[in-house]
């Protein structure tokens, strides 16, 4: 079993990423196709996550004026639990920390809260109340930025 992530920048990768998401958010999650694509997709940094080069698992993080924000974490249901999503989640982190545009700014996203777990594995703390976000329940994690050496 191997994992292997790698950033995405060519439209047949992006086709690829496109199809997990909508069967975990859309077909499996029942978000309107409206609400899972939009503008931003184009300024974000995209992963494909594959699992003994199988394409399975997919996220994105993108700069917002509250920091930099994780979205898009995706991974198709029967290759859950088998490490694909911190593989994936070690990755975007990494991703991030590499760029010097985001040194001193804060990580965070919105969690799903069956997924929330993972998160707190690499250190986000949830903030504020439960919300609701295309019928799922989530809390907003944050993650301090890596201290400056």
């Amino acid at each position: 079993m191997a994992i292997e992530v790698n950033k995405v920048n060519n439209p047949d990768e992006l086709e690829v990423l496109f199809r997990i998401r909508e069967e975990v958010f859309v077909i499996e999650q029942h978000v309107a196709p409206e609400e899972e694509y939009d503008e931003y997709e184009e300024r974000s940094t995209h992963f494909l996550a594959k699992y003994d080069d199988v394409p399975v698992a997919t996220a994105r993080w993108r700069f917002t004026d509250k920091g930099v924000k994780l979205e898009r974490f995706a991974v198709l249901k029967l290759y859950r639990s088998r490490g694909v999503g911190q593989a994936l989640l070690k990755a975007v982190l990494g991703d991030i920390d590499q760029n010097p545009a985001a040194e001193g700014r804060i990580r965070y996203l919105h969690a799903q809260i069956t997924a929330m777990g993972l998160y707190e594995k690499f250190g986000f703390e949830k903030v504020g109340d439960k919300f609701e976000e295309c019928s799922i329940l989530h809390y907003k994690m944050k993650l301090d930025p890596p201290s400056s050496k």
